[in-house]
């Protein structure tokens, strides 16, 4: 009887668990690479490197159709609280224009890396984009992901002045929540 008891709790305390990382918008490291095309586009590209002092994004995905997209972009940051943040991850085009901006309001001290949804992206599905992330203080400067929904996202490099000017853009932070 107990050893019954006992695998119920462990089941109970297993599904508890992903429970909760579903709430925190968590996408689950173990799920494997996919991609489709169609109506609804996944794109999981490969992680890039770590920064030390500046936001990286790792990883995206892309639902929606043509001209209305949704992204889920996950970013690494060595966020240290208010004065040392990811405040925001951006679609910018080719040419330096802004497309997409998911402004966040608090620090990710606690949960790294971390995923957030934003959107829409009105682009086609050969449009090839720039996804880069933000650190409050630090600027850009981390890994960024460079491609199109039908061809992916991959680490790609970016001059260090590519589209500096956006960074005073709305939308900006108003505040910093922890």
């Amino acid at each position: 009887m107990m050893k019954r008891t006992g695998a119920k709790i462990s089941m109970l305390i297993v599904g508890l668990i992903a429970l909760a990382a579903a709430a925190c918008g968590d996408d689950s490291p173990t799920m494997p690479p996919t991609s489709t095309l169609g109506p609804s586009v996944i794109q999981t590209p490969t992680s890039a490197p770590a920064s030390v002092d500046h936001a990286d994004v790792i990883d995206v995905t892309v639902t929606g159709s043509p001209g209305d997209y949704s992204l889920s972009v996950t970013v690494s940051s060595p966020d240290t609280g208010c004065r040392s943040y990811a405040d925001w991850w951006e679609v910018v085009s080719e040419a330096g224009e802004l497309l997409v901006r998911r402004v966040l309001l608090h620090s990710h001290v606690e949960e790294q890396p971390f995923t957030r949804s934003g959107g829409p992206l009105t682009v086609q599905p050969d449009v090839t984009v720039i996804i880069r992330a933000h650190m409050s203080g630090g600027g850009y400067g981390g890994a960024v992901m460079r491609g199109s929904v039908a061809q992916g996202f991959s680490t790609a490099d970016v001059s260090p002045g590519f589209a500096a000017d956006l960074e005073n853009q709305e939308p900006l932070p108003s505040h910093c929540a922890f």
